[in-house]
Parts: C-alpha cells; structure tokens; sequence
C-alpha cells in the first residue's frame, strides 16, 4: 500500500464520519468489518504478516477460523473491526474446485404457474 492510498482511505473513512454525523436521517449498519489481505500466495508469509500484523494490534491469532484454514486476527474499535485474514493454500484450491463448473450448469427454469 503506498502512502498515497493510505491516505486516501484514511480521508475517506473520516469524509464519511463527517457525513453520516452531518446527516443522522441516513440509516447505518450495525458494524462495518475493514478487511486487509496479505499479496503473498505462500502460506507461511501470509501466516507471518498475519502475525506481524496481530502485534500491531495487540491481539491474538483467531483459531476459529482454521477450520476454513483462514488465518486471521482482529480488533474492534466500536462497532467496526479492522480484521486480517490470510486465506491459505487449501481453502483457495477448494474455492477453486467447487466453482470450476461456475456458468457450465443451467438450471432448469421456474414453472410459471
């Protein structure tokens, strides 16, 4: 992420503050979740962003989530929580296994009456 895009976003998530406090008839969410993903493709980098990134926040390694071998961490500030999350190896390939027929599959069309 370069400064610039840092940047940006901080702006915006502060743009956006300022207009939902400007605007209280505007209905919001009950949270928002500030997702980051690591680039990296090999797990044990993925695993040690994640970890680097738990530091930062001061949290620990959110083990419910290896059951759909995600790798992730989280802080909530309020209603909003900026969460890490490393999606690893195996969950990208059954991601891709169960969406390889994806547009393949027709179904059959709804009876009208």
């Amino acid at each position: 992420m370069t400064h610039d895009h840092r940047t940006a976003l901080i702006n915006g998530l502060l743009d956006l503050a300022a207009f939902l406090e400007t605007h209280p008839d505007l209905p919001v969410p009950p949270n928002v979740t500030v997702h980051h993903f690591p680039r990296q493709t090999n797990d044990d980098d993925q695993r040690a962003e994640i970890d680097q990134l738990a530091a930062l926040l001061g949290t620990d390694i959110n083990h419910e989530d290896a059951s759909r071998d995600h790798y992730a961490t989280s802080r909530m500030f309020g209603p909003i929580e900026y969460r890490a999350v490393a999606i690893l190896a195996t969950a990208r390939a059954r991601y891709d296994a169960e969406t390889s027929y994806r547009g393949c599959i027709q179904p059959n069309p709804v009876p009208t009456a």
